[in-house]
């Protein structure tokens, strides 16, 4: 190992000591200097692909983490960040000199390393999966990491490497340059590092629009340090005007980056001149009343400038974001914007559901486990300031990562998302169902793997699979853990039900075949018997047959009415008669104009019940189905077939017989809590009527029920709907 002094007698630019160690103890800039003369020593003459010498770029690294007021172990990993590809005992020489969390930290930023060809592949994606993809990396970078410091090397690791190509034009900067805009630059945002992404994205921009940039710029037509100058001297005099009135405030600034106002006046179609917060003001108050005295002071102070003042704190936005926006004239002439809010809100609007790295990168609404832990990862970067170096800071820190989701590749560096568990055969599902029905092995990084190993983030899947074929039964047995996502499960499960499909068909087949046979027909005329019994196919015909829905004699019927079509009908029918279903049942008090001795059904649709005004409809090989008049299936069919609808009426119910139950089905909406369902029931129970199904379903605090009821009639259908309309929480009962 060599001295510092050493590394600078070899003419390498003496490191700003006093940067890398500032807030350290003298123990810490120890370790930093043993740090510095152990990476002069390794990075002697070492150059990355970019060009940048690999000490320049550990230099520049450490700065960066430095100023980030990161603790001294994650300074010492950015300066070593890649001494385990120059030296062979790199590993074991870090936990030695350094400590074992050093050396994981090294090992950490190695493997994400290792993701610099993908981020590349999905920066260059066309742009339909360019969205998808780069989101999906960004998980990824979050979720291969055991300690979240990593990344945020890593962020300072690609800043340095676009400082570098400010002074240096290499065809490569444009590809480094989108891969930091669209992947880099939105991760610093969701934790929070605001530092690295105004100049990520700054950077960025510049390589990649440098005639825009340029005009932008020059529009600004002030320097970056003028423009922090006047915010410095506007917090200042607004801190003074408020103190003078006993209000205690926080007030926060900092110009708007380039790309900032470029996207501004991109997505809001505007010319430079309306983009009012080119420089900003927040303040942050301890009371509501303080906010709208703080807007008091600031339009006092300056001119307000019309038409640019939002309160979203009396009507809070749809993500429930509250503050107050006011853009005004300050004594240069030029805008201000400035905002007050509690620091309530601010804490809700930075960390909670109204998250800003939200609202910027346009993310669907509605948290989730992910969000929440980002919330979380940009919570405790806010802390640092306060408990960097505490023991609880530094362990929640390391093991706040993104590690219930597995990140897989395909060969050709797509990333597939999958949870936690999951094996090679999810992942051929994910890439496509006849892939997962075909897989007979696969290769994990190279080396075979039984197919119910469990996937790491970062490996590399590749499937083999048969030309044809399908999954095993065994791949449903939870025990053998072959199949973790309910997405394969529910796959498999269809594999399986079409088989068993196919031998219902082959079974209903055989059936009618030989009953065609043995009644003289041939199969010719299989078409003509499946359309006559009412199926759209002679393959429904076999299905239903297979499942023993179709009958020898419903069989037997239809091929005689195919050898007499055409016979001239009978004559002198009653007037009036009654027709009984085979089942009895409700549908025998059906009465039929004109026609006796058929077979008829109350129809599902509708489900008619007395006094309900209805209609028949004669059905091919299944009688006369019974409808309400006002039933949108019956008007379809009516208008298709009117030859075929008949008169039809509810017939008395004489003697000692009991009234007929009607199945009638109902729909009730109502807010979701718990006993709702039991209380319905006992309803119900108390006015005897019979509950045949049920099916309930929750969204959003509401409960959405369907119910199958048995009633005598309309009368006492209306009566229940009325009474279930007063159980508590219900808003509506209807029937179905």
């Amino acid at each position: 190992m060599v001295s510092v002094k050493h590394a600078v007698d070899r003419d390498v630019a003496a490191p700003p000591i006093e940067l890398l160690t500032e807030g350290l103890t003298p123990r810490e800039r120890a370790a930093i200097e043993r740090a510095l003369a152990f990476a002069a020593e390794a990075y002697e003459g070492q150059v990355l692909g970019t060009g940048e010498p690999v000490w320049t770029h550990s230099l520049g690294c450490a700065l960066i983490v430095a100023s980030l007021r990161l603790d001294v172990d994650t300074r010492i990993a950015a300066l070593l960040f890649s001494v385990e590809e120059y030296v062979g005992d790199a590993h074991e020489r870090l936990e030695a000199d350094f400590g074992v969390h050093v050396a994981r930290l090294v090992s950490g930023l190695r493997k994400l390393n290792r993701l610099r060809v993908l981020t590349r592949v999905a920066a260059a994606a066309s742009a339909p999966e360019l969205r998808a993809q780069t989101e999906t990396l960004r998980k990824m970078l979050l979720a291969m990491v055991e300690d979240i410091r990593v990344v945020l090397v890593r962020l300072a690791s690609r800043t340095q490497t676009l400082r570098y190509y400010t002074d240096t034009d290499s065809e490569r900067r444009r590809s480094v340059a989108r891969e930091a805009l669209d992947i880099y630059a939105p991760l610093a945002n969701r934790l929070g590092v605001w530092q690295l992404k105004w100049e990520l994205e700054d950077l960025s921009f510049r390589f990649l629009e440098p005639e825009t940039y340029r005009r932008i710029a020059g529009m600004l037509d002030e320097r970056r340090s003028e423009r922090e100058a006047f915010i410095q001297n506007a917090i200042a005099r607004l801190r003074g005007e408020l103190e003078a009135i006993g209000i205690k405030a926080e007030i926060q600034g900092r110009p708007k980056h380039i790309y900032s106002i470029y996207n501004k006046m991109r997505s809001k179609k505007i010319d430079f001149s309306q983009v009012y917060d080119i420089r900003a003001l927040r303040v942050l108050v301890d009371e509501v009343r303080d906010c709208y005295t703080v807007l008091g002071i600031v339009h006092q102070m300056w001119q307000p400038i019309h038409k640019e003042y939002d309160d979203y704190i009396s009507r809070p936005k749809g993500n429930n974001y509250q503050s107050l926006h006011t853009a005004v004239l300050a004594g240069d002439g030029r805008a201000l914007e400035v905002q007050v809010r509690t620091h309530a809100m601010h804490k809700h609007a930075e960390l909670g559901v109204a998250a800003h790295w939200r609202y910027k990168e346009g993310a669907g609404a509605g948290g989730s486990e992910y969000d929440d832990k980002i919330a979380l990862l940009r919570s405790l970067l806010s802390w640092k300031d306060e408990v960097a170096g505490s023991s609880r800071w530094l362990e929640q820190l390391k093991q706040a990562s993104l590690d219930d989701t597995v990140y897989a590749l395909t060969p050709q560096g797509r990333v597939i998302d999958l949870p936690r568990g999951a094996t090679p055969i999810d992942f051929a599902y994910r890439l496509h169902t006849d892939l997962g029905h075909r897989c007979r092995g696969a290769k994990v990084d190279g080396h075979l793997v039984p197919l119910n190993t469990g996937l790491e983030s970062g490996q590399t899947v590749e499937i083999a699979s048969a030309k044809e074929g399908g999954p095993s039964r065994d791949w449903l047995d939870a025990r053998q853990g072959y199949v973790a996502t309910a997405h394969a499960r529910r796959k498999i499960r269809q594999y399986f039900s079409a088989l068993d499909e196919e031998d219902l068909l082959a079974r209903g087949r055989g059936y009618v075949v030989r009953e065609m046979q043995r009644d003289g027909h041939g199969q010719a005329n299989i078409e003509a018997l499946a359309s006559r019994l009412g199926f759209k196919s002679a393959e429904a015909l076999f299905l239903a047959a297979g499942r023993g829905e179709v009958g020898l004699r419903a069989l037997q019927m239809a091929m005689r009415e195919m050898d007499a079509a055409g016979a001239p009908a009978e004559a002198a029918r009653p007037e009036i008669v009654v027709s009984r279903s085979r089942s009895g049942g409700s549908s025998d008090n059906v009465l039929i104009v004109g026609v006796g001795n058929l077979l008829t059904s109350l129809s599902r649709c509708c489900k008619p019940a007395p006094p309900d005004a209805i209609k028949g409809f004669v059905t091919r090989g299944r009688g006369v189905s019974i409808h309400r008049v006002d039933c949108r299936d019956f008007r379809h069919l009516a208008d298709r077939h009117p030859e075929r609808v008949i008169v039809a009426e509810w017939g008395g119910q004489g003697g000692d017989k009991q009234p007929s139950a009607f199945p009638v089905d109902i729909a009730v909406q109502a807010m979701d809590r718990q006993g709702l369902l039991r209380d319905i029931s006992e309803l119900l129970l108390r006015e005897r009527i019979n509950v045949t199904a049920a099916n309930t379903q929750s969204k959003k605090s509401m409960a959405y029920m369907r119910f199958t009821l048995e009633v005598g009639g309309v009368a006492q259908l209306q009566n229940a709907l009325n009474l279930i309309r007063g159980v508590k929480g219900v808003l509506d009962a209807r029937r179905g």
